[in-house]
């Protein structure tokens, strides 16, 4: 059995704030399920799909036990796209072949933008 991982769960405060945020700084496209209780977020370019769920009254968000990684082959003119958008990334991190950018989404979860997939191999 060959096992993928396609979906990941956000809790969020406020669903629709934050479908939103990934909708306009990530190019997602979210349909929400009929009762309301979830909003599936899909890509065009393809990935996992991101699962909004409203977030319990004792559910503590923005913990670093995740980060969710988005691949861009240009972290620069990506976090200038972002910032005319409102999205404010932090300094941009030189790593072996590749760069990264880190920032939190409106729930205070960890996102960060990265070309480590576009690294050329030695």
């Amino acid at each position: 059995m060959s096992l993928a991982i396609n979906k990941i769960l956000i809790y969020a405060k406020d669903m629709q704030r934050t479908s939103e945020f990934y909708e306009r700084h990530f190019g997602f496209n979210s349909k929400a399920d009929d009762d309301g209780r979830i909003i599936e977020l899909t890509s065009a370019s393809g990935g996992a799909n991101l699962l909004i769920h409203q977030a319990g009254k004792g559910v503590k968000l923005g913990q670093v036990g995740i980060k969710l990684v988005f691949d861009v082959k240009d972290v620069e003119a990506y976090k200038k796209k972002c910032a005319k958008l409102g999205l404010k990334f932090g300094s941009t991190h030189q790593a072996e072949g590749y760069s990264y950018a880190n920032a939190k989404d409106p729930d205070k979860n960890s996102i960060s933008i990265s070309s480590r997939a576009f690294r050329k191999s030695a």
